[in-house]
Formats: structure tokens, sequence, C-alpha cells
């Protein structure tokens, strides 16, 4: 499947999600900025994949992301960063979606699992986020992806290096 066609509605991943669940199949539910996406974005989702039949990410929308990250967030506009996500193996389906928190998405999916990094545990992960999965009975998991690097982290490298070839033009 081309990774345009994974990017679908939110609908669309409901009308495949109740296909899938007659078939006794697993549902995955992923969500992020992926804002440069790197190592860290593909093993986490690579290993939430494993997970089940099916992985849906759900994709912060730009506007999202800067409420959530800040000025000059996101590097990559939306339509960028959910083409990357769609275009890894293990993604099977990915949804851009407008809200802060992915609780609308939950309710309408639920996932069997909801995927979470492994800087999140259940006392600091979204409560509302929290308290849907629990309520229809679906499980968090929690992946303990070894080197994790974050768009933060990335964009700081860049920065310091900028800054020093500065220094050094000087």
């Amino acid at each position: 499947m081309c990774s345009a066609d994974k990017i679908v509605s939110r609908e669309r991943a409901a009308e495949v999600v109740a296909g899938l669940r007659g078939q006794g199949q697993r549902v995955v539910f992923a969500n992020g900025c992926f804002d440069l996406l790197h190592g860290g974005h593909v093993r986490f989702l690579e290993q939430a994949g494993a997970l089940g039949d099916l992985l849906i990410v759900g994709v912060n929308r730009d506007e999202s992301v800067r409420a959530l990250k800040g000025a000059g967030r996101p590097i990559l506009p939306e339509e960028e960063r959910a083409q990357l996500v769609a275009a890894l193996a293990s993604v099977d389906l990915v949804i851009v979606f407008p809200e802060m928190r992915v609780t609308p998405l939950l309710r309408l999916l639920r996932p069997e699992v909801f995927a979470k990094g492994r800087d999140y545990t259940l006392e600091n992960m979204d409560q509302g986020e929290r308290r849907c999965v629990e309520a229809y009975g679906g499980e968090i998991a929690f992946i303990p992806t070894p080197w994790f690097t974050s768009s933060s982290d990335v964009i700081e490298r860049i920065a310091a290096l900028r800054a020093d070839e500065g220094a050094r033009q000087e």
C-alpha cells in the first residue's frame, strides 16, 4: 500500500477497525507529534505494531504541536509528518488529529492496546486518556524502547552545532 493511502479520516479508520474486529484482529493505537522522525520513533512504532494485527498512529495537527511544544514547532508540516509515519512498514493507518489529546480517537476506535513511549507511566500519562482506555477494557502498553531520542534533542543538537559553527567563524 502506498504511504499516501495509509493516511485516512477517523471515520475511515473506524470502518477498518470494525471490519477487523469481526475477524478477531487486535488493534493497536499510538500517537505523537513525530516532528523530525528519528530512530526512537521507528523503534517505538515497530514495537507497538508487534503488539497486535493493525497499528493505527495518530499524528498531531500543526496547531496542537505548537500548543504542546511551543513557538517554532513543528519543524515539518503535518502533511509531511503524516507521510513519513505512513511510510514505515510497521504502520497500517495514520490519522491526523486536531485535538490536544487523543481521547476522542480512543473512544471512537477502542483499540485493544494503547501504546505509550517509555517516558510515560500510568501516573504521568494524560489521565483522561487513561480513564477512557480503562473504561472500555483496553490495555495500556508502555514500550521500553532503548536508545530513545526526542525531536527536541535533535533540534537542540542542531542548534548547538550551528552555535559552534558561528563561534568558529568569528
